[in-house]
């Protein structure tokens, strides 16, 4: 296996590497054929660990708005237009060098432009309202950029809007369709967008994050997550996990969180997805009052509230015994998040698999600090599509109760009952017997 290829994949005792797919539609029909006897097997064994961590990048975004034929928001660098600029862009330059991600983006200018900031205000008034000024132009232009983003997943070609939504949805499910007994499905994310969001209300999906409340949900840093229904009246009052129910938590914080300097708290404004620009709870002067954190670099700033309390819950959920992390569209570029995953990755018995478009020199770097039987690979354009990944390689969703208790109906069946039927033979006696929960003899 050769990481410099431009397709790879590493699952169990299997690995292969290659630079250009079979040209035909017959011989990419093979290779799929043969890649997924053995991806899609070791991923559903996978897929049921005790305890199942999904954790999505900016590509994610990205490769839906390519389905959908929408740009997604751009991380490139800004000008602000202060006197500050060359400063902030050096400090963001050599920041970015220092956590191996390269060219600095917005994120990292943000993140200085903020220090120069709280710098100023103690120094010079003045100078710092007019940079504040210049930081609330901006961010108010990145926040507007990501409605746009929504609204174009939402709002564009009909028929790849249902393609892209479909994707979606079948994406979440292929996780979140977990027994209900077992552990939810946790979904940790950098994006600011709420693409994840509306994907759960298309599935049908719960979401139990640290917001309680109904007209204006409030980040609270109690944990306590009611998920239990009771049956009705009339029968054994046993409490019963629900299905459909995942945890989420925004690393980075999300558009539609607020921060109110005279409560001190943190809220979740009921911005619709895709809405205009102009919506009046978004803020004019974001750097006050939204709470989207600029990429942190160093670990006193993730000390702060709230990130405190969300990367408590990155690190609970998965350090620790028969964990699992599948990343998709997550560039490795975050300092914060790739030291817990290699803290993970000092448990045995925990397991990463890494969903990417190519290996660069971010990617490598972290692998190079990993043990090759703890992290699976699926890398390059063709495991990177969407499309792709969920029509031959993601396992299906596990609560189709027919679908299972047929297939275990047919593994305790003689060898003659798995040939071709008679066609003089009746086959509603069978059938009933899987809907109906029969056995065999």
């Amino acid at each position: 296996m050769n990481l410099d290829d431009k397709h790879v994949y590493r699952v169990g005792s299997h690995s292969e590497s290659w630079n250009d797919l079979p040209a035909g539609d017959d011989e990419l029909d093979k290779f799929i054929a043969t890649a997924r006897k053995r991806i899609e097997p070791w991923l559903s064994a996978v897929f049921q660990a005790e305890h199942l961590n999904l954790l999505i990048g900016s590509g994610f975004t990205t490769a839906v708005g390519y389905m959908a034929g929408a740009a997604a928001t751009g991380m490139g660098k800004v000008v602000f237009g202060s006197e500050f600029d060359a400063e902030i862009d050096n400090y963001a330059a050599s920041k970015a060098a220092l956590m191996g991600r390269g060219t600095a983006n917005i994120e990292d200018q943000f993140r200085a432009a903020l220090s120069v900031y709280e710098g100023l205000r103690i120094i010079d008034a003045a100078k710092a309202s007019a940079l504040k000024d210049a930081m609330d132009r901006q961010l108010r232009d990145f926040l507007e950029s990501l409605l746009k983003t929504e609204a174009g997943l939402i709002g564009g070609d009909p028929e790849k809007r249902v393609v892209a939504e479909s994707a979606v949805q079948s994406f979440l499910l292929s996780f979140a369709s977990r027994a209900a007994s077992r552990e939810r499905l946790h979904v940790f994310t950098t994006n600011y967008d709420r693409l994840i969001e509306h994907g759960c209300d298309l599935a049908g999906l719960r979401i139990i994050d640290r917001f309680v409340g109904a007209l204006t949900p409030v980040f609270r840093s109690a944990r306590v997550e009611v998920d239990v229904h009771y049956n009705p009246p009339g029968i054994r009052g046993e409490p019963r996990f629900m299905e459909g129910v995942i945890r989420l938590t925004k690393l980075h914080g999300s558009l539609d969180w607020l921060f109110s300097k005279a409560d001190r708290k943190i809220s979740r404004k009921g911005i619709p997805f895709g809405a205009p620009t102009d919506h009046t709870d978004l803020p004019k002067n974001p750097v006050d009052t939204v709470m989207i954190y600029p990429n942190p670099a160093k670990d006193v700033e993730t000390t702060q509230y709230p990130y405190a309390e969300l990367f408590r819950d990155f690190a609970a959920a998965t350090c620790r015994p028969n964990a699992v992390v599948v990343t998709y569209g997550y560039g490795f570029g975050d300092d914060h998040i790739n030291r817990v995953l290699l803290d993970m990755l000092t448990i045995p018995s925990t397991h990463l698999v890494v969903f990417a478009y190519s290996a660069d020199d971010r990617l490598k770097g972290f692998l190079a600090r990993t043990r090759d039987a703890q992290v699976s690979l699926l890398i390059g354009s063709h495991f990177g599509d969407l499309t792709t990944l969920i029509e031959n390689y993601l396992p299906k969703p596990t609560l189709d109760y027919i679908t299972g208790r047929m297939t275990e109906l047919m593994k305790h069946r003689p060898p003659e009952h798995t040939q071709a039927p008679d066609p003089a033979v009746p086959v509603a006696d069978d059938f009933d017997e899987v809907l109906g929960g029969g056995t065999t003899a």
